[in-house]
């Protein structure tokens, strides 16, 4: 498995998704070995459903440093996922991560699936 850390990131995180982000990773107490994994799996009502959650890296991942936080992505989910913002939302109205993807043709009403 290689240790290699790519130097740009597809994705983007907001300041307030990596406030988030170290906020959870610190209050689960992870080890230095697990990161945050970007993601694409099939199903939603839209055909692919977004990937976000603590993991360690895997064989065929690509590993990025965004601002201190590891990212790891699947090299195949890259087409899906480039120029991605990962936000976080802490309104009235809504509560969690949200997804701007520029590269989903349609999405569903609840935001975390999406078609290409």
């Amino acid at each position: 498995m290689s240790t290699a850390v790519e130097t740009a990131a597809p994705v983007s995180l907001t300041e307030g998704a990596k406030k988030e982000v170290k906020k959870l990773m610190s209050q689960q107490e992870l080890g230095p070995e697990f990161g945050l994994r970007l993601g694409v799996e099939g199903g939603g009502c839209a055909g692919m459903n977004y990937v976000l959650g603590f993991d360690q890296k895997k064989d065929g991942d690509n590993e990025y440093d965004i601002d201190g936080i590891r990212v790891f992505m699947h090299k195949a989910h890259g087409l899906y996922l480039v120029g991605m913002e990962v936000d976080f939302q802490h309104g009235l109205n809504a509560r969690g991560f949200v997804f701007n993807n520029p590269n989903a043709s349609s999405t569903c009403g609840c935001g975390t699936s999406f078609s290409v």
